[in-house]
């Protein structure tokens, strides 16, 4: 592979990659680290790329690896997702309150999802925030595509039940 086919095909993967390693991480800088890092590795192995189907899933396998890898190493700190993230989900309200409300409701939704656990997280981040087809989750996460189903089924029904129980009952 040369450096061209390099920037054209690896490089513009970096914001998918950094949002997996995010989500697995939980944290900014680890989750650039990592994208550098998978980067790296990628370059270091572009001889044997020709021979890859999905150079995507590829590089998406190698940047959840190297996050579990360092998640496990290092016991990172459960925290929210970035503002940023928020500012971009929100929908647009008519009046204050409803943006306020709607806010409350996006970091209700962001905090049931960081507590899921990690295969739940993964899959709903690949299908949900990167729109990956089941197939493709199953090649990334080496799972079968009914396993992606069923987690992605659990992981919603999860954060759908508890989401109902604090809008109801403030709990």
């Amino acid at each position: 592979m040369e450096e061209l086919r390099f920037r054209n095909d690896i490089l513009p993967l970096k914001n998918k990659l950094y949002r997996l390693a995010l989500r697995i991480t939980l944290d900014s800088a680890e989750a650039e680290d990592i994208v550098q890092e998978t980067m790296i590795k990628v370059w270091n192995q572009r001889d044997q790329l020709d021979t890859v189907l999905s150079v995507e899933a590829y590089c998406m396998t190698i940047c959840r690896n190297m996050a579990l890898d360092r998640k496990e190493r290092k016991d990172s700190q459960n925290q929210e997702l970035t503002q940023e993230m928020q500012e971009n989900c929100l929908l647009d309200s008519s009046t204050p309150h409803e943006s306020l409300v709607q806010e409350e409701r996006l970091q209700i939704v962001h905090q049931l999802l960081n507590e899921l656990p990690l295969n739940y997280r993964e899959v709903m981040q690949l299908r949900d925030i990167e729109g990956k087809t089941y197939k493709e989750i199953a090649q990334i996460l080496s799972l079968t595509e009914e396993q992606v189903k069923v987690n992605l089924f659990r992981a919603r029904q999860r954060i759908r039940e508890q989401f109902k129980d604090i809008e109801n009952y403030g709990l």
